[in-house]
């Protein structure tokens, strides 16, 4: 809360993680911890509202620096995960109100898909980008960016049908870290092109020849990570509601 507060913003939106993948493993000491951070925020004079959100499985679909950033333009363009779209939609929305740019849910979301639709939201990304010294054609042209070698499928091939029941997301991203995708420790360096495609997610079903995943890499700790991955996945014959 220092940093957010130390920037300079008057208006701070909170994502507070809950789940195997996050900092907070369950909802109550999460919920404890947006209290605690509004409380702080408010105390120094500042409109703060706290959300939490699900991390027992990864978030969308990528997980690695290049694949991530083209998930996140995709979902610009209108064609991002189902999960991670909705999130984004809800924090622009909680943006939109807490800065009273909207008065009302509905119209939030209305001006939201609207920046979407119109091509508004992925401008401003342009935009940032040249701001910063970047190349901005990186949004219509994926092949700017640095991707792994080696793409390989890891699919299912058992007879019977299954349905995904578990993503345990602290493993998939341990999986990309000794891929190169993260640090282990501050010497190491950052492999922007490798990482991890989650082509099914919790309530998906499976069938024979079905890609449960796709590892990107470039030849570091391709083995290891493969075992990781599927040891992350938890299947089911039962059909499983997906995660809200």
């Amino acid at each position: 809360m220092s940093k957010k507060l130390a920037s300079g913003a008057d208006h701070i939106v909170l994502d507070v993680k809950v789940g195997s993948g996050a900092f907070m493993k369950n909802a109550k000491s999460a919920l404890e911890l947006a209290k605690l951070m509004v409380e702080i925020g408010k105390k120094a004079n500042k409109d703060v509202v706290a959300t939490l959100s699900d991390m027992e499985q990864p978030l969308g679909n990528a997980v690695g620096n290049t694949l991530e950033v083209i998930e996140a333009i995709e979902t610009l363009k209108g064609n991002g995960p189902q999960d991670f779209t909705n999130l984004c939609k809800e924090f622009v929305i909680e943006i939109l109100l807490v800065c009273k740019i909207s008065s009302d849910y509905n119209m939030a979301l209305n001006m939201v898909e609207n920046a979407i639709k119109d091509g508004s939201g992925l401008n401003k990304l342009k935009q940032m980008i040249e701001a910063q010294g970047g190349n901005s054609s990186v949004v219509e042209d994926y092949s700017l960016l640095p991707l792994a070698d080696e793409s390989i499928d890891l699919t299912y091939n058992e007879e019977d049908d299954a349905y995904v029941e578990e993503i345990n997301a602290l493993k998939i991203g341990e999986a990309a870290m000794i891929l190169g995708a993260g640090r282990a420790t501050k010497e190491d360096v950052i492999d922007m092109g490798v990482g991890i495609v989650l082509n099914k997610k919790v309530g998906d079903k499976l069938s024979t020849g079905d890609v449960l995943a796709t590892i990107y890499t470039n030849g570091k700790n391709t083995e290891q990570a493969i075992s990781i991955v599927l040891d992350a996945y938890s299947l089911t014959k039962n059909k499983v509601k997906p995660r809200p």
